[in-house]
């Protein structure tokens, strides 16, 4: 089990647009507003999506592993792989089952992989919960199966895609989540998890650099897209690690010397019109319907930004 969590999941922008008459395109379009949206769909949804996900994966990719080591031609495999053309004839199960087709031939590796992704499926769904990684997981699968079929609708050749990227996402998640987080490389080496997202984040770009080379710009998408449901989980964190520290702590001084008793009245405002005085920016519960949550006031945010005991210590911090 991970140590400790990283600070915040990027979910939240303190904006509720159930409220609002007209929406604004570039905060319709921000990441953190469509993330927001997933997480309240989870909070009202508390049973969508199967539980212990990576578990039905894993026990479907022995079982295959296993025919194809009594079907050497491959002729089993090629009925599981995603191909649009075929898909497109009625072949649908072919939406699913391509996650399901092992990664490698090698006993040992498919071994180590089965096991690392497990890991790390698990521990994504036991800190997102089981909606919200089935959300993360089967988003995945379904931008690179609706990639290919695009793709073959405008070129008319079929890309046969892989769960390959789409764990490769899973294991830039929870680097992202708990980047000190310790494994073993080959069972004997410690090393913190966030030098292998380095490393696998190099070999990521390379990939899609010689895919663009080779003049396959085709095949260069195919991990972009699959990397899509990543940037919309953690894509705060990017956009935060990559603006300049010096624009953070202006950002965020700003914020507070400023703006911090205008943005309390709004909120106080608005507050007062919904019949509740604390909501969560998170979770978008309120003392009217959880009388007994606590709620705190996260000072190391900018502005006047209100969380639920649940993500007071769990939430990315505001910077505008």
């Amino acid at each position: 089990m991970p140590k400790k969590p990283f600070p915040g999941r990027g979910w939240q922008n303190g904006v509720d647009f159930a409220g609002k008459k007209g929406y604004d395109w570039h905060e319709v379009m921000d990441v953190r507003s469509l993330d927001n949206r997933i997480e309240k769909f989870c909070m009202k949804h508390p049973g969508f999506g199967l539980r212990n996900l990576m578990i039905f994966i894993v026990i479907g990719q022995v079982i295959v592993y296993l025919f194809t080591l009594m079907d050497r031609t491959g002729t089993l495999v090629s009925y599981l792989y995603f191909n649009p053309r075929l898909f497109l004839r009625g072949q649908v199960w072919r939406l699913v089952t391509f996650v399901l087709v092992p990664e490698s031939s090698s006993p040992f590796f498919f071994a180590i992989a089965l096991y690392f992704y497990y890991f790390i499926g698990s521990n994504l769904e036991r800190a997102w919960g089981t909606p919200r990684f089935n959300i993360y997981y089967m988003g995945g699968m379904l931008l690179t199966a609706l990639y290919s079929v695009i793709y073959y609708a405008i070129t008319k050749r079929a890309l046969w895609v892989t769960s390959n990227y789409l764990n490769l996402s899973l294991f830039f998640a929870f680097a992202t989540m708990w980047p000190d987080q310790q494994v073993l490389l080959f069972f004997f080496i410690p090393i913190k998890i966030k030098w292998l997202a380095w490393v696998d984040a190099a070999l990521f770009v390379l990939s899609v650099v010689t895919y663009i080379g080779q003049g396959a710009i085709g095949m260069a998408l195919v991990p972009v897209v699959a990397m899509l449901t990543y940037v919309v989980f953690c894509g705060q964190w990017i956009f935060d690690f990559f603006r300049p520290s010096a624009v953070r702590r202006k950002t965020a001084q700003k914020a507070r010397t400023i703006q911090f008793k205008q943005a309390a009245r709004k909120v106080q405002q608005e507050q007062k019109a919904q019949g509740y005085t604390r909501k969560c920016e998170v979770c978008g519960r309120t003392d009217r319907d959880y009388p007994d949550l606590e709620f705190r006031y996260c000072s190391r945010c900018a502005g006047y930004h209100c969380f639920c005991i649940d993500h007071i210590n769990n939430h990315i911090h505001f910077t505008q």
